[in-house]
């Protein structure tokens, strides 16, 4: 049985709370032995698509706070990192880049945000470009993995085409509100149905009512659909072993192996 040890997480946007609550995610994953760590979607620094309006230099800042906690991800004390962060390309272009850390090779772009929503709280296609309709794999340890980053769930092709791509694990960053976390949870769900991997996501969190809504629920989902964890205030990590060989298995079955 090839097994891996995998957090997921609802971490707190606040900046005054934010320490804090990156600290007891280290205490967490330490303890628990966790080799993959996924974090939410721009994680380190304000949610700046709440703002209509978009602003370069705040974009920028966001550039360098994100630069700076990516290069400390080593103090979390695990051995590779899902997560997404902003940047600028030599174009000028603003991306959200998904990205991959590992310990031993630190931090490597892996694709960019494809699709993006333009809605209050979630002004994105405002503030920053769509990425190339590039859904490639990576490799940590013995397992397969590929990342979608939030709005990109719902286009389920791409499920299907990590299906066909062999990934063991799809992992998904993602920014989401407290009225729609029972509608991303069953996207989580058919995801992993479609893809025949676990499907693991981690969302940014706000108490109710304070700064952006963004209400947390992160999830461990089978290659059946079947949910293995998820977060909860009172309980923001969750950490689950999950059988690689299950997944290898779930692309011969039913809905996988059913010709398109």
């Amino acid at each position: 049985m090839r097994t891996l040890t995998v957090t997921v997480c609802q971490l707190d946007n606040r900046a005054q709370h934010r320490p804090a609550a990156l600290r007891a995610l280290r205490r967490h994953v330490v303890e628990r032995g966790s080799e993959l760590l996924v974090l939410p979607e721009l994680p380190f620094s304000d949610w700046l698509a709440a703002d209509p309006v978009p602003d370069a230099a705040r974009w920028q800042h966001s550039v360098e706070a994100h630069r700076a906690a990516v290069d400390r991800l080593q103090d979390l004390g695990v051995r590779a990192v899902v997560a997404s962060r902003p940047t600028v390309e030599v174009t000028g272009s603003r991306r959200n880049q998904a990205f991959i850390w590992t310990l031993e090779a630190g931090a490597a772009r892996v694709r960019d945000k494809r699709y993006l929503p333009d809605e209050p709280g979630y002004w994105e296609a405002s503030w920053y470009d769509r990425g190339d309709p590039e859904f490639p794999t990576v490799l940590v340890a013995d397992a397969r993995i590929g990342i979608l980053v939030c709005t990109d769930l719902w286009f389920f092709e791409w499920a299907r085409h990590y299906a066909r791509s062999g990934v063991d694990l799809l992992c998904l960053p993602r920014a989401t509100p407290y009225d729609s976390l029972g509608r991303w949870l069953a996207g989580g769900q058919v995801a992993a149905t479609c893809s025949g991997a676990y499907c693991m996501s981690s969302n940014q969190w706000n108490p109710s009512g304070a700064g952006i809504d963004c209400g947390g629920l992160g999830w461990v989902v089978d290659p059946d659909g079947n949910v293995l964890a998820t977060t909860s205030a009172e309980e923001p990590f969750v950490t689950v072993e999950v059988d690689l060989d299950i997944a290898r298995q779930a692309k011969s079955t039913y809905p996988r192996y059913v010709r398109e």
